[in-house]
């Protein structure tokens, strides 16, 4: 590489839930040769740029947070944006993290050396070198606006969800609010009582329940602080809650229909209109898309000031949109809430692994990777909340903290083998599991409710759920199992003229 550059052992990417958990384990595991690459100016993920109003968590605030890092203090029981931000800067604090972090440091590239086996990583303030590097990018990371013809042209404000223009005042404005995602519901409720009209696009009504939000009182919080095991045993029953839903979600879809019934009621008791009422009634079975909470939606959508268009957004003519039903609106901003790069991730088209290709172009026909985490052809490199982790029901951070146990086995594992060593998962390790993944996949109420969602990829498959309890995903990934990988050493030439690490490949054949 030339002149020398920083070598560290560990390279976490991303500083939200992920890489924070990350830094966070492997201090306590004892390893303090780390940094942590963040590419903003601030720690928290999408919890740092979705800043819209109204933005807050659908998981309960005692389960939405670190095991090891309990907040006795959350003022809500549904977490609102600010404090959970608070929270991870807290975190942060408590572990001393910040030595570690390296803000505005975006990587740009992440190349494989397999002569030296390591990571050469190239970003916007230069390079370093890392022996394993774990990306805790984030699913929901990368916005994703559509292109809309005449989207160029229009002379109004346009911008994202999570790219929210505090400096632009709604108030007396014409508003479109394109999608209706967790995101969209969210916001309707707050611009709609500034807007002079808001215009929501939909092309697919959401499943809302009710959100049972409230103040969490002072006598619980001075409860959970004088005796940590009450918000222990808050954690456990939400917890637990959550895994006994999981079987309908996963194996009974038909269930589900007492839900559904639950939450046609919670729709009819806001809207009267029965033709606002057609517009806004799934015709999927609930749980396909991800259930959204909300107690505010249905009431805004029922004031006079707001337009339902049951229709996705097809075209822009100046500042007139026009919907794939031919229904137009004059609008003065556009908001989008048309969710992320989930199953096309950035990153992966910025990493290059062993054989030169990159990340991107292993995955062209669909996410893939062992355990969630480690992806064949990709030695060293892991990833927090990778293909078919992610929840319909539940908290992300428990399926996080797996995901930390893995790592830390796994960093555990290269030291027990000692010396510069690799470990490489084996092709058929990765599809063996994914074949069972998606076995499993195939009667879960994500792939047989009748609808299209953002948890399936081009191909529509499902490569983003777990299909199953977040107790066995624990239990899978406890260990590295090494007969799943390859154990590669650095080159050295041999009597047939053959690296070390060929001759190890052409033994695992």
């Amino acid at each position: 590489m030339g002149r020398q550059h920083e070598h560290v052992r560990v390279a976490v990417i991303g500083s939200g839930f992920g890489g924070l958990g990350a830094a966070v384990r492997l201090r306590r595991e004892g390893i303090t040769d780390f940094v942590v690459l963040e590419r903003a100016g601030s720690v928290g993920g999408t919890w740092r740029d979705n800043s819209y109003p109204g933005c807050a968590c659908d998981v309960p605030s005692h389960l939405y947070s670190f095991s090891f890092a309990p907040n006795p203090d959350w003022p809500r029981t549904f977490s609102g944006q600010e404090h959970i931000r608070a929270y991870l800067e807290h975190v942060t604090d408590t572990f001393r993290l910040r030595p570690h972090i390296r803000f505005d440091h975006e990587v740009t590239m992440m190349r494989w050396d397999a002569d030296e086996l390591r990571w050469e990583i190239e970003t916007s303030q230069g390079r370093l070198t890392a022996d394993v590097v774990v990306s805790a990018t984030g699913p929901l990371s990368d916005p994703k606006i559509p292109e809309i013809p005449g989207l160029a042209g229009f002379p109004g404000k346009v911008f994202h969800s999570s790219r929210w223009d505090h400096d632009y005042d709604l108030r007396g404005k014409r508003v479109a609010m394109v999608g209706t995602g967790a995101s969209a519901i969210q916001i309707v409720p707050a611009v709609q009582p500034e807007a002079e009209r808001l215009t929501l696009f939909q092309r697919t009504p959401p499943w809302v329940m009710p959100r049972m939000d409230r103040r969490i009182s002072g006598a619980e919080r001075w409860l959970h602080r004088q005796l940590p095991f009450t918000g222990a045993a808050r954690r456990g029953l939400l917890w637990g809650i959550r895994e006994l839903q999981v079987s309908a979600f996963t194996k009974r879809p038909k269930e589900l229909g007492l839900v559904e019934s639950l939450a046609r009621a919670n729709m009819n008791r806001a809207i009267k209109d029965p033709a606002l009422r057609a517009k806004l009634t799934p015709s999927y079975r609930i749980g396909c898309k991800r259930i959204l909470l909300s107690g505010d939606y249905y009431p805004a959508l029922a004031r006079p000031n707001v337009d339902v268009v049951a229709s996705g957004l097809a075209e822009i003519r100046g500042s007139t949109l026009v919907a794939a039903d031919g229904t137009e609106a004059e609008v003065d901003v556009i908001v989008f809430g048309t969710g992320f790069h989930v199953t096309d991730m950035p990153i992966a088209e910025r990493v290059v692994g062993a054989d030169g290709h990159t990340l991107a172009e292993a995955w062209k026909d669909g996410m893939e990777s062992l355990r969630g985490a480690t992806a064949a052809g990709f030695p060293n490199w892991m990833t927090i909340i990778g293909p078919n982790t992610g929840l319909g029901n539940s908290s992300m951070i428990l399926m996080i903290e797996s995901q930390l146990n893995y790592m830390a086995d796994y960093l555990r594992q290269l030291d027990v083998l000692g010396g510069r060593v690799a470990l490489g998962a084996r092709p058929s390790a990765v599809g063996t599991w994914n074949r069972r993944v998606q076995e499993r996949m195939k009667r879960t109420v994500w792939n047989t409710g009748g609808c299209t969602s953002w948890y399936l990829d081009a191909s529509g498959r499902n490569t983003t759920i777990w299909p199953g309890t977040t107790g066995e995903f624990r239990r899978e990934t406890r260990h590295v199992d090494l007969a799943e990988y390859e154990v590669v050493r650095p080159p050295r030439p041999s009597r047939t003229g053959k690296g070390a690490s060929e001759l190890v490949a052409e033994e695992a054949k």
